[in-house]
């Protein structure tokens, strides 16, 4: 069997892309990203600043490494502590839809009752 050179770049570092809904008429799809911004912290810092319409899944891969996943559990797990309590709407599905068993809504005493 020859070997064949991968036509995928090599990176030395995790790649992040976000799956973005754009509504019944446009449907879904990977919008294209600057390679330099796809790494994680940039990712969320366009995440909070709504660069995403509506934010459905996010995947991350390392081709150097040999490996991909589906990342949208622990940006959401992230981005939900980065909130403090105050999710941005554009953020609130995707966070519901994907945070996991780590975000814990707690209740607040109610004193004098």
């Amino acid at each position: 069997m020859r070997f064949a050179p991968s036509i995928v770049p090599g990176s030395e570092r995790d790649t992040y892309l976000v799956l973005d809904d754009f509504g019944a008429r446009l449907g879904r799809a990977w919008p294209e990203t600057d390679e330099e911004h796809t790494d994680r912290d940039t990712l969320l810092r366009h995440l909070m600043e709504g660069q995403y319409s509506n934010p459905v899944r996010i995947v991350s891969f390392n081709t150097s490494e040999g490996w991909s996943r589906d990342a949208s559990e622990d940006i959401a797990d992230e981005l939900h502590q980065r909130c403090m309590g105050e999710i941005p709407v554009h953020l609130e599905d995707f966070i519901g839809r994907n945070a996991g068993s780590k975000v814990l809504q707690l209740s607040l005493p109610m004193l004098g009752l």
